[in-house]
Formats: structure tokens, C-alpha cells, sequence
């Protein structure tokens, strides 16, 4: 049996929140989230960056390595390494246009979708001890909350930009 957030060995209990800080609540909140999906990933033999790659590469086919590597911020060595454990386990191919110094295609295999498929169920199970107490109608404030500030947050640091960040329109309402 899954064991909860507060029992899991790898998380000391949580004291009571001494802060009324939205961004400490969030920093605190983000902390438990990432440990619970890593340790949910972790499970299944994969981490967080396979995840990333796999959901970037599912919402835009064809991104190359330095792309993916932007939008899932990291660097493109890192990434090289994470798309050739996805090629190996035949979640991901590299199609290469004809040509010297042509950039690699990376898209996601039936396999890959099947995998992220598989995931979504492991993550709604690794978020739902987290989110018990909340109504649906809370949960969907929450989520359409941390949308807006995720959004805020990527605009402020591109103000130059007047288009939404990559991968927004895939944002789930």
C-alpha cells in the first residue's frame, strides 16, 4: 500500500505552516508535490525528466534537442542523455533530415503515449493524498490559481514576448 505524504521515509513531518506567505506556501507545497512524484516516477523506473521530455515531445512532435532542452530547462548534454534512455526503451525516435549538421526530430512512439498514459494515473495517485480535504470545486480553483500564477510568472521574466509560453494552450482548464 502507497504510504502518505506524512509517512513517506524520504519526507520528515511537516510542522504546521508558520506563514500566511503565498510564495513560502508555494515553495513548501512545490517541495512535497516534487518529492511525492519523484518518488512515484522512481517506481516506474523513470524521473521527472523523462516525464518532461515525453510531455514536451507529445504536445510539439518534431523539437529538436536544444528545444527540448529550453523548454524543459535543462542542458542540452543532460537532455541528449534522458531522449537516449526514452530511444532505448522505444518511447521516443530521432528522425535526422538528410544532410550533414541537419537538427534531429525527436517525436514520441505509440510506446511514449502509451507510457504517458500510464503516468497520468500514477501521478493523479501520487497528487491525491495531497489534495484530501479539497472539493472539487476547491481543487479546480487551485489548479486554475497555480495556472494564472505559472503564466505570471513566465511573463514577467519574457516581457518582450506577447504570445503565451510554449506548451500553454496544452494547460488543461
Amino acid at each position: 500500500m502507497r504510504q502518505s505524504p506524512v509517512d513517506h521515509p524520504r519526507v520528515p513531518p511537516m510542522p504546521a505552516p508558520t506563514t500566511s506567505r503565498t510564495g513560502m506556501l508555494l515553495l513548501t507545497a512545490g517541495r512535497l508535490v516534487r518529492e511525492e512524484i519523484d518518488h512515484a516516477l522512481e517506481a516506474q523506473g523513470l524521473s521527472l525528466r523523462h516525464l518532461s521530455a515525453l510531455g514536451h515531445l507529445s504536445r510539439e512532435p518534431g523539437l529538436s534537442y536544444s528545444a527540448l532542452a529550453r523548454r524543459a530547462g535543462v542542458t542540452a548534454q543532460s537532455m541528449q542523455a534522458t531522449v537516449r534512455q526514452l530511444e532505448k526503451s522505444g518511447s521516443v525516435t530521432r528522425e535526422s533530415p538528410v544532410g550533414r549538421g541537419r537538427t534531429a526530430e525527436l517525436r514520441v512512439t505509440a510506446h511514449g503515449r502509451e507510457t504517458l498514459s500510464e503516468l497520468d494515473g500514477v501521478l493523479r495517485a501520487a497528487e491525491e493524498p495531497l489534495l484530501e480535504g479539497l472539493s472539487q470545486d476547491e481543487r479546480a480553483a487551485l489548479a486554475k490559481g497555480l495556472r494564472q500564477v505559472l503564466l505570471n510568472g513566465w511573463r514577467s521574466r519574457h516581457p518582450e514576448s506577447s504570445s503565451a509560453p510554449p506548451g500553454a494552450a496544452a494547460m488543461p482548464e
